[in-house]
């Protein structure tokens, strides 16, 4: 089989997750249960994902000169990711999110660090890393001149762009013009399209009219990522769904990143996209068994069996 060469332009965090029996009230001292440091950003995960499963992978991004950044490095690099594109920064420090995980819920603050320098002009220092690639993902945790410059860069290469459009920020007519492939989840969606509704009982009617609405504006194809309910696109104007497998879930905080990375290795190894999101949706299911989203990243071995 190819070995497909996926470029990934994006974020590298460090994630410092405390576990708590539930959430601090404002002014509230909690005593909590645990700590863990776990390499994040959403870039760093996709590029994971791709990794595992195989691809020739090109991470292209920041971090600062730190403790953090030289860990997160060496992590990419025992994946097989290659950070030859990472810049390690003198004047800034690695990005930051501060996680508090409880049994019912996540609250979440990130410091983007280094993260914030990923600009264009940083990104046209790895364009021929971008060019050379089978596809491109991107997400929106870097500036957003650095994403349209990736995506720009990879539009004149004839290179097949991956858009994840997270977290959820105000995108411009041009960025959303130079991605092939747009996969919200149903918030970020809500966010993005007016004829969305927010609400959960009105998802399920309402998710079907957007995407029709959304293509009529936008020639790429959008994948509506849903969760349990697995993901959605439209198939000559039909709705289609690849329903997600049943499994018990530990940590969903990389299936988003997993989804997008398998999604990227199917279309970059020149499966159909039907065959792709399948083999996206069924790694996504199977990142959610283990804790820490790069930790969960399943091999190609594991999704296809």
């Amino acid at each position: 089989m190819k070995i497909p060469r996926i470029a990934v332009v994006g974020s590298l965090n460090q994630d410092l997750v405390v576990s708590s029996g539930r959430m601090p009230l404002p002014g509230e001292t909690l005593t909590g249960e645990s700590i863990h440091y776990i390499p994040g950003g959403k870039g760093a995960n996709q590029a994971v994902a791709c990794a595992r499963l195989g691809a020739q992978v090109d991470m292209i991004g920041a971090v600062g000169d730190d403790t953090f950044g030289r860990s997160m490095l060496a992590e990419l690099e025992g994946f097989g990711v290659s950070t030859s594109n990472v810049s390690q920064l003198t004047d800034t420090h690695t990005g930051v999110a501060s996680i508090v995980h409880t049994p019912e819920d996540n609250s979440i603050i990130i410091v983007p660090g280094a993260n914030g320098h990923v600009t264009a002009e940083r990104v046209e220092q790895s364009a021929e890393t971008i060019r050379q690639a089978d596809i491109l993902l991107v997400q929106l945790e870097i500036p957003l001149d650095g994403v349209e410059a990736a995506l720009r860069i990879a539009r004149e290469a004839g290179v097949p762009t991956i858009l994840n459009p997270a977290p959820a920020r105000e995108l411009t007519p041009h960025i959303l013009a130079l991605a092939d492939y747009f996969t919200p989840n149903e918030t970020e969606f809500a966010f993005y399209s007016s004829s969305l509704q927010q609400q959960a009982s009105q998802v399920e009617s309402d998710w079907q009219a957007a995407l029709n609405e959304w293509s009529r504006h936008y020639s790429h194809k959008v994948i509506l990522t849903r969760g349990r309910e697995g993901a959605s696109y439209l198939q000559n104007d039909q709705p289609m769904t690849i329903p997600a497998p049943m499994v018990k879930a530990v940590d969903t905080t990389g299936a988003g990143d997993c989804l997008n990375g398998a999604l990227g290795f199917g279309l970059a190894s020149g499966w159909s996209l039907e065959q792709s999101l399948a083999f996206a949706v069924r790694a996504a299911s199977l990142s959610v068994m283990k804790f820490g989203a790069q930790a969960g990243m399943p091999s190609l071995k594991e999704v296809q069996l």
